[in-house]
């Protein structure tokens, strides 16, 4: 009663009662006169689906209804290497207008990913430009249905006008390039998160996914990033850190932080690219925000061990080949292996459950969305294969008892007090 009650209003609610008593009714009447158990049973399965019915519709409205926040969508990377025009339908990837606007995705941060071998060969900050030019280019070739978001007011007016935002993170803060007034330059140019890391360490911080530690947490450059970020007013984001980093990070930073696509490493034991629990415990506790990451493999511990064999072996055909990641040949590798070894999905459920460890490890304020699109390729859950499907995963919530507020601040109200604290506490200082 306490569900339905906080997702419908108390006129359908006296009409669902009444449908509920003429339904039991029905049912006792058929019993007594004919004893067909079933046809009661069938009834009872009729009110069933209508209460799912309303469950989806619900879903759907508040989609709608209040503006969804993914933090971590990489579609300028996927679009460096194969554009399409994402104002329309497209024909590969997870995200375009069309999808969104079914999904009711309000505000996907772009991804301005620099790959970890550019901290070594060179080239960041160029890369970092183009991908930002390919974001601007976005909008200004589609100004009715895309728009640019520097600040939370931007997003919120954005909105309210019916356009999807196009704000931008920064994964891997390699392009900073050790220079303390890159910062202030990619700031000016939209930017409010960086990834301090990505798969390697690099001179900012040591990376969760790198053996090689030199930095043992933060650089001495890293130390000083983080109060710099602090004061122009980019959001610290903590996925890909090393344990060692977070830490540091957390006792450095002045201002709540986010990991903008990470999951809960209590449900994948031993995937150190997810958070422990004492990890997003310390976070929540200053008034940081976890977003959740749907890969599959970050979700699921079957689907995490297949794909840890499945690079393990393409690792060492690349190897003995001599052959590049994004070959033909490692192309045709990877399809005849996954036909002769198909990897397991995550469900929606299990998406849910890391939502679910984390709100009741740290409450209902530390959590949001950081779905990975276009960034985990071919692994993403049953039920969240792109982004037209929000009101699948606000369906789970609605049903595993969440209410309308609560709802909210996941798809949306976390991020932006998170982002607003970190805008308020620049304008200080």
């Amino acid at each position: 009663m306490y569900l339905i009650q906080n997702t419908l209003d108390f006129n359908e609610w006296i009409v669902m009662k009444k449908q509920m008593t003429s339904c039991s009714m029905i049912v006792l009447f058929k019993l007594i006169i004919t004893g067909l158990f079933y046809l009661g049973l069938a009834a009872c399965q009729s009110t069933d689906t209508s209460q799912q019915t309303k469950s989806a519709l619900s879903a759907t409205e508040l989609s709608k209804k209040y503006m969804i926040v993914d933090t971590h969508i990489d579609l300028p990377y996927r679009l460096k290497h194969k554009y399409e025009d994402v104002s329309q339908a497209t024909t590969e990837g997870d995200f375009d207008y069309s999808r969104a606007v079914k999904g009711g995705l309000d505000a996907p941060f772009m991804s301005i990913y620099i790959p970890a071998s550019y901290e070594s060969s060179g080239g960041s900050k160029v890369l970092a430009e183009q991908l930002i030019d390919m974001v601007e280019n976005i909008v200004k070739s589609a100004p009715d249905k895309f728009a640019l978001a520097y600040s939370t007011k931007a997003l919120i007016d954005n909105f309210e006008k019916g356009l999807i935002s196009l704000p931008m993170g920064m994964e891997n803060g390699s392009a900073i390039e050790g220079e303390l007034d890159n910062l202030k330059y990619f700031y000016d140019r939209g930017i409010r998160y960086i990834t301090l890391a990505h798969s390697k360490a690099n001179h900012i911080s040591d990376s969760s996914y790198d053996k090689n530690r030199p930095a043992r947490g933060l650089t001495d450059f890293g130390k000083k990033l983080v109060p710099a970020m602090n004061r122009t007013g980019v959001m610290i984001d903590v996925s890909h850190i090393s344990d060692e980093a977070f830490f540091q990070v957390m006792e450095i930073s002045e201002v709540p932080v986010i990991a903008s696509h990470s999951s809960a490493r209590a449900l994948t034991p031993g995937f150190e690219r997810n958070m422990s629990d004492e990890m997003i415990q310390l976070l929540a506790s200053k008034g940081g925000v976890i977003m959740v990451n749907f890969g599959s493999g970050f979700i699921s511990q079957k689907s995490l061990n297949e794909r840890n064999i499945f690079k393990t072996v393409r690792a060492k055909f690349m190897q003995d080949n001599q052959l590049e990641k994004r070959s033909q040949a490692v192309k045709e590798f990877t399809r005849r292996y996954r036909e002769q070894h198909p990897f397991t999905f995550a469900t929606l459920d299990e998406v849910l459950d890391h939502f679910e460890h984390i709100i009741n490890l740290a409450g209902i304020d530390s959590v949001g969305i950081g779905s990975d699109y276009d960034g985990v390729g071919d692994s993403l859950p049953v039920g969240l294969k792109d982004v037209s499907s929000y009101p699948n995963l606000v369906q789970g919530l609605i049903e595993r008892g969440y209410n309308e507020q609560d709802i909210g601040k996941i798809l949306s109200g976390n991020l932006l007090r998170v982002w607003k604290q970190a805008e308020q506490y620049a304008k200080k200082h």
